[in-house]
């Protein structure tokens, strides 16, 4: 079953399959195919993760902010970000991998 950038709101996630057949701008680092932005779920996921991606620019970013931006009013999202550098730039969670990295 193809998945649509329209798809429905869901609570699961997606499978490997359903990631593939995604387009790339479904994502908010269409690049790297990282972030998929296809449901309301997805998109409050995107947001949390912003900091844990790497190896993108600054200039991707900026670009996947406003995609994210854009998914959000798409889905309903509320943002009180308003920049993506209020997102993060180096992860900040408590996640073990990323205090490796700092």
């Amino acid at each position: 079953m193809a998945i649509s950038h329209q798809s429905h709101e869901s609570s699961h996630p997606l499978s490997t399959e359903d990631r593939e057949q995604l387009p790339n701008s479904t994502y908010a680092f269409p690049r790297q195919r990282k972030e998929p932005l296809n449901d309301a779920s997805h998109v409050r996921n995107a947001i949390a993760r912003f900091d844990q991606v790497k190896g993108v620019s600054d200039e991707e970013r900026e670009q996947a902010f406003h995609h994210i931006q854009t998914a959000a009013k798409k889905f309903g999202v509320e943002m009180t970000e308003t920049n993506w550098k209020q997102l993060g730039r180096k992860p900040h969670t408590a996640n073990a991998e990323n205090r490796k990295s700092t």
